[in-house]
């Protein structure tokens, strides 16, 4: 009886170092430099570069209701750097590590605006430019009743093959969109923006 006893007590012990080391181990991707979830970014600052080198730091809160307004020149073109912030530590290092699994998407609802993508090799894949240096091309800051905006999307995929990532720009009746991302791709994050003269 004693014996039945302790082969219940260690079958109970082995099932629940085995849940409990189940649980722990069970995480977004086992590449740490991977992990970037979106509640480890507060903050997402665009530095806006003018012509003349003047630049302005934008920065929206994640989850804010509060929309900072880009300032932009119709027939102007912008330097205009990401930058992903969590409290005051700057993270976009750890989204060059990951590269490979991540990819930002410009929507500009109510604009024409042209974005070319001039990442350096630290955030260059064979596939894609991940999209944290860009120049904006601005044809029109405004082409419609409704304001401008930009929302930009910082994408995830955990497996590279599953961002599928397309740098295109894609047109519809109200702006443009600069990229897309698979099917299985994630928000990182979101971040909106107003837009205007």
């Amino acid at each position: 009886m004693k014996n039945k006893f302790r082969l219940r007590i260690v079958a109970s012990i082995f099932a629940v170092l085995l849940l409990v080391f189940g649980l722990t181990s069970c995480h977004r991707d086992d590449d740490e430099a991977d992990d970037l979830p979106q509640e480890e970014m507060t903050n997402v600052i665009l530095h806006v570069t003018d012509e003349a080198g003047n630049s302005v730091p934008y920065n929206f809160l994640l989850g804010s209701s509060t929309v900072p307004t880009i300032k932009l020149v119709d027939g102007k073109t912008y330097n205009v750097e990401a930058q992903f912030m969590n409290g005051t530590e700057d993270v976009t290092g750890e989204i060059k590590e990951a590269k490979d699994n991540h990819f930002l998407i410009f929507n500009f609802p109510n604009s024409k605006i042209d974005v070319e993508r001039l990442d350096g090799d630290d955030s260059t894949t064979a596939t894609h430019k991940v999209g944290l240096k860009t120049k904006w091309t601005v044809n029109k800051v405004n082409n419609s009743s409704n304001a401008a905006a930009l929302v930009l999307t910082l994408k995830h995929a955990e497996q590279k093959e599953d961002l599928q990532p397309n740098e295109a720009a894609v047109t519809s009746t109200n702006g443009i969109q600069w990229g897309t991302a698979g099917a299985k791709a994630e928000d990182d994050a979101v971040a909106n923006f107003g837009l205007s003269n």
